[in-house]
């Protein structure tokens, strides 16, 4: 085990901490996990063959030591032997005693074409954040998820107390003490049943006190403190506590109940819509339907399925536009490619890792592979909107819990009164432009320079997002528009497609949406930013200022 450490703790020196924040990275851990079993077993074979070799030379040199006495070096001949047969053999065994492998079975793992990325301390609090993300939204309880169950369903192994530990350590560190105190709860009752114990009830005691005390039970967290010091005697906060909790009881002080976040309407909203918690208009949906588009040449002979899921404004769901091949391909491209997501410090102009998105991007060009600039074509076939001004293919690979908070995909002028803020902000990802940093705190804060987003660019806002599903997951990862109380969960070989322009013009605030933290399995998804160039006749502006589409390619 200690020579397994070893290689284990100098593999993760090189890693980078950004492992959870993509499936795609998570899955190569398994084939990593491989790897690095097969490198310490081979590592143990050859120090076994090395120590062997250093015993045989152990019991030579014990045989000749016991023919030799005080008198053998009386000779000044034999002096002269004696040393210089020490030196040579010293240095060879000290050779053979440093000899030591493990530099060069690490060299290539850590220097191989295909080195895994192996997970950091940042990498475990991201995954342990995730777990609380889904705690959030899809109301799990702790006890059932240490127990593998998730949504009433067993489907992983279960925690030991030291992993509950963990997960309340970081929630603790997030200043989530409700989930704190739960997770603790559940390692103190996990270990009255573990032998040997895999955490010290000494460490649960003092997080499980505090996290009672954030909820208001003083005595209860006085009974524990003292507790600990009682296992404990030498802790250097124990007895400074007990008599701070003491105090407390005696004055009749009531602590401030502290809730783990604040809430706000729209977060309930999302929240509600990814727990698959929609209200069905029956008089809307009844005027839902599906046809085949066939408005251009090509699809005369080969139409595309659309399926309307909601009107003003509106939104379709193109049908089996994309192939297991193509996805395939896609994948392969851009998996080498994905990067974390970044924004910039408005104050620092450091780029900075945005906990709003956990997932990794990476950019497409046509001309990268002929699926993609076949893709490219179809996205015209199927908006009736001008490519030429789009931004590459986007891939995205969402991580542990990854999700995208609220947001708009176009670029909005801010204008608020005094105190105005708007939080959820419009997506720049990676594509070379840096996002505008976010100014302020609480639920709404207005972006910075939002109006010359796509300056740059040339090529006006972004009229229409068009988000293909590349995967299914099991659970979670739903599409949802806050202001308008729809979802869409991901259906592979399918493509959302929406305007996020009026026909004006104007942005549309009712196409703010968000990606729901994906609770079980793998979401891979691709989309096309569609610009406001070159659509002066493929989207011209309606005859009446409220004009909007009844379907795709809708001039009237």
């Amino acid at each position: 085990m200690i020579l397994s450490a070893a290689i284990l703790i100098a593999v993760a020196g090189v890693a980078t901490a950004d492992v959870f924040t993509a499936m795609a990275d998570v899955e190569n851990l398994i084939l990593g996990e491989k790897d690095v079993t097969s490198t310490i077993q081979n590592y143990i074979d050859a120090e076994v063959q090395r120590l062997n070799k250093l015993e045989r030379l152990a019991k030579e040199y014990r045989g000749r030591a016991g023919e030799k006495g005080s008198e053998y070096i009386m000779n000044p001949l034999n002096a002269f032997l004696l040393i210089q047969q020490l030196q040579d053999d010293w240095a060879h065994l000290k050779g053979e005693m440093q000899a030591n492998a493990a530099p060069d079975f690490i060299k290539n793992i850590t220097e191989s074409q295909l080195a895994t990325k192996y997970p950091t301390n940042e990498d475990l609090d991201g995954a342990a954040v995730a777990l609380l993300r889904l705690q959030d939204t899809y109301k799990l309880e702790a006890r059932d998820l240490s127990r593998g169950v998730i949504l009433g369903e067993k489907t992983g192994r279960e925690l030991n107390a030291h992993d509950c530990y963990e997960i309340g350590r970081t929630a603790y560190n997030q200043r989530q003490f409700l989930h704190s105190l739960r997770w603790m709860e559940e390692a103190m009752r996990l270990l009255e049943t573990e032998e040997p114990p895999t955490v010290e009830r000494t460490e649960i005691l003092e997080y499980l006190a505090y996290g009672h005390y954030k909820q208001g039970d003083i005595a209860k967290a006085l009974a524990l403190t003292k507790e600990l010091r009682a296992l404990w005697p030498e802790h250097p906060r124990a007895e400074g506590n007990v008599e701070w909790y003491t105090n407390m009881l005696k004055s009749g002080e009531e602590p401030k109940k502290v809730e783990d976040r604040s809430q706000s309407a729209e977060r309930d909203s999302y929240e509600a819509l990814c727990r698959g918690e929609t209200t069905v208009n029956a008089t809307q949906a009844a005027k839902l339907h599906c046809y085949l588009k066939r408005d251009r040449p090509f699809l005369k002979i080969a139409p595309i399925k659309v399926e309307i899921v909601r009107f003003d404004p509106l939104a379709v769901l193109f049908k089996e536009v994309i192939s297991d091949h193509e996805i395939s391909v896609v994948q392969q491209l851009a998996t080498p490619k994905l990067r974390r997501a970044t924004v910039q410090n408005a104050k620092t102009g450091a780029l900075e890792h945005a906990s709003y998105r956990i997932s990794k991007s990476a950019w497409l060009k046509g001309y990268d592979h002929p699926v993609v600039d076949r893709i490219n074509k179809r996205i015209d076939l199927m908006t009736n909107l001008n490519q030429e001004t789009a931004e590459d293919l986007q891939i995205a690979n969402y991580g542990i819990g990854g999700h995208y908070d609220p947001h708009f995909d176009f670029a909005r002028i801010a204008n608020y009164g005094i105190g105005g803020h708007y939080e959820p902000h419009f997506d720049m990802s990676t594509r070379g432009e840096k996002d505008p940093y976010r100014e302020g705190t609480g639920n709404r804060i207005a972006t910075k320079e939002e109006k010359n987003a796509f300056k740059n660019l040339g090529t006006g806002n972004r009229i229409a997002t068009v988000l293909f599903y590349m995967s299914k997951p099991s659970k979670g990862g739903a599409t949802v528009f806050t202001e308008l109380g729809t979802a869409a969960f991901p259906s592979m070989h399918d493509a959302l497609f929406w305007y996020n322009l009026k026909r004006n013009g104007e942005g549309d605030l009712q196409t703010r949406h968000a990606a729901c933290p994906v609770l079980e399995g793998v979401k891979w998804v691709s989309n096309k930013w569609i610009h406001e160039r070159g659509q002066e006749f493929r989207r011209p502006c309606g005859l009446t200022p409220d004009a909007a589409e009844e379907f795709v390619g809708d001039l009237s």
